[in-house]
């Protein structure tokens, strides 16, 4: 990859003609339309924060270096960004304004600044490294950029690989923050727009986990209908599902779920009153699974991770099951002593033995002394919800 370092250009040069797109996040243009600020392999602007796009402005008033840029002059002899895409746009975004900084406490747009410190932005000089090279020699050194200390995460390196006419759509639809779905889909993802991330849940949900190979496959692809569809039908399968919404569902793998269960009937009526129930039960201790054991019948309670009996009620109910049994002449395990082998009058070690409920939790058991016996280990391993 061959670079050329210019010294030259100012930031009035970088920001002439400075285009900004509000409802997708982009700073599009810049140099007189000479240069691309977001090529598509590139994150959407996350500066937006009145701290990291202040800091940028602050920096360049007080005369402090903002890093070096990277640009990529391409085959027609334009420019696109490579890395400095939110420090650029930081600085148009100013100096168009879109945002205000603090001075003297007051808060100070672009246009409303002393005409020296107007000048003193628009003259600060930038160290810009002009790249060419292959486009995947330079989308791997891409790859491993960090932008003033944040990463690119996955999806975003993703984009920049596979970048082309499939992830301009995909990112149109589900990296925008203006899209109306958002306030529906956060119901059940925890995610933000401009960080990729529901465009990263909506082609692992697709692709059953490899999204690399899904969107190498789909790079030329000029619609986007497979995800969105697929990405639709899950949204609003567990919608008609589930009529009351909680925080716990941002966490779940619906993708996967949906797989498994969307092809058996449910009455949202009967399955939100069964949620609601458990919600409620304080011995439920996983309340993320409490979706997934409904959806399957209320059969796998191991999916609550039911609240355990505590020592002090294990050892209580042990040293009772222990002299009775002594007493007896039979195993302290219940189960043991009804068998006909060797262990029929075994004294198990309470370490040898596990607290299990007497009447099962599923079936109305409750996690009190009261509904506790002590098993053998292999014996509770094998009794289940019986």
């Amino acid at each position: 990859m061959i670079t050329e370092l210019h010294t030259e250009w100012t930031v009035e040069d970088i920001c002439e003609g400075f285009v900004y797109n509000e409802s997708e996040g982009k700073g599009l243009f810049g140099m007189g339309g000479k240069l691309t600020i977001q090529p598509e392999y590139q994150r959407n602007y996350i500066y937006a924060d009145g701290k990291k796009d202040v800091a940028v402005i602050d920096s360049v008033l007080k005369g402090y270096p903002i890093g070096l840029i990277y640009f990529v002059r391409t085959e027609d002899g334009q420019y696109e960004v490579l890395d400095g895409q939110q420090r650029i746009t930081s600085l148009g975004r100013f100096i168009t304004s879109r945002f205000a900084i603090k001075i003297n406490g007051m808060d100070q747009y672009f246009r409303g600044l002393a005409k020296e410190l107007q000048e003193k932005i628009l003259k600060t000089k930038l160290l810009i490294y002009v790249c060419e090279g292959e486009e995947k020699e330079i989308k791997d050194w891409f790859k491993t950029i960090n932008i003033v200390g944040v990463p690119l995460n996955e999806q975003e390196k993703l984009n920049a690989i596979y970048s082309g006419s499939f992830v301009t759509l995909a990112k149109e639809e589900f990296s925008n923050s203006q899209n109306s779905n958002i306030a529906k889909w956060s119901s059940y993802i925890k995610a933000v727009a401009n960080r990729q991330e529901f465009l990263a849940c909506a082609l692992n949900w697709v692709s059953k986990g490899n999204i690399d190979g899904y969107m190498s496959l789909h790079r030329r692809d000029t619609n986007i209908n497979e995800l969105k569809t697929y990405f639709n039908s899950v949204i609003d399968w567990v919608d008609s599902v589930f009529l009351n919404t909680y925080s716990e569902m941002q966490t779940i793998e619906w993708g996967r779920i949906y797989e498994e269960y969307h092809k058996k009937p449910y009455n949202p009526k009967e399955v939100s009153e069964k949620v609601e129930e458990l919600y409620a039960d304080e011995f439920v201790r996983n309340k993320k699974s409490i979706f997934e054991y409904v959806l399957g019948g209320c059969e796998d309670s191991k999916l609550l991770e039911i609240r355990i009996f505590d020592e002090r009620d294990k050892k209580t109910v042990y040293a009772k099951q222990t002299q009775k049994a002594e007493a007896q002449g039979v195993s302290n395990c219940p189960l043991c002593a009804l068998g006909n082998d060797n262990n029929k009058n075994r004294i198990w070690k309470i370490t040898e033995m596990d607290a299990d409920h007497v009447t099962a939790w599923s079936k109305g058991g409750t996690t009190d002394i009261s509904n506790c016996q002590m098993l053998c280990k292999t014996h509770n391993r094998a009794k289940g919800n019986k």
